[in-house]
């Protein structure tokens, strides 16, 4: 790996992280310098601007998170098991600290202030994880696994808001463990 990938990448880590404690206006160029121990000028080099910076973290964090789809449906094609994985991976992220939250959603709520083009990568965001629990319910709908009481894609749009708001309640209350309270909850009424 050259040392401009890991310079680059090393600049995302931080921002991604900064960015989940304080949002888009959370932090600077200046904060990013001292945490990755480099220059402003550096950061600069690789993203010219904070809204390119934050639209290549977003494009990034969406490249890892269809990734991650890949492998549930890989892992396991039993509806029920997938849905079980993917909160079972938010679980671990919020326990652990990893990812306390979603990025896309807690930029989602900052929305109306975003540059274009973060708002752009955002929405794709959840476009996609949108299509990707859609064709869950869909397969759990057709097996039986699940009992929708409206169509898949309003399900899955429900679903989110409720791992959404889940990740929130935890974050506001400092108890991780209350995400797992809430969704094993939501998989258990799709179930029934």
């Amino acid at each position: 790996m050259s040392t401009l990938t890991t310079t680059a990448s090393d600049i995302l880590d931080c921002a991604q992280s900064l960015i989940m404690k304080g949002g888009y206006n959370g932090f600077s160029y200046a904060d990013i310098a001292e945490v990755v121990g480099i220059r402003k000028a550096s950061i600069h080099h690789h993203f010219p601007s904070k809204a390119q910076l934050v639209r290549a973290l977003i494009s990034r964090y969406r490249a890892d998170a269809r990734e991650g789809f890949i492998k549930v449906e890989t892992v396991t094609s039993n509806p029920h098991e997938q849905l079980r994985l993917y909160l079972g991976y938010w679980q671990k992220c919020l326990l652990d600290g990893t990812a306390p939250i979603c990025i896309c959603a807690l930029l989602a709520g900052e929305l109306p202030v975003l540059p274009t083009e973060i708002a752009t990568e955002v929405r794709l965001h959840f476009e996609t994880l949108s299509k990707f629990l859609t064709g869950i319910l869909e397969r759990g709908a057709d097996s039986g696994a699940f009992h929708l009481s409206d169509t898949p894609g309003a399900e899955a749009e429900a679903f989110m808001a409720t791992v959404h708001g889940g990740m929130l309640s935890a974050r506001v209350g400092g108890d991780p463990e209350l995400f797992g309270t809430i969704t094993t909850a939501l998989l258990a009424r799709m179930a029934s």
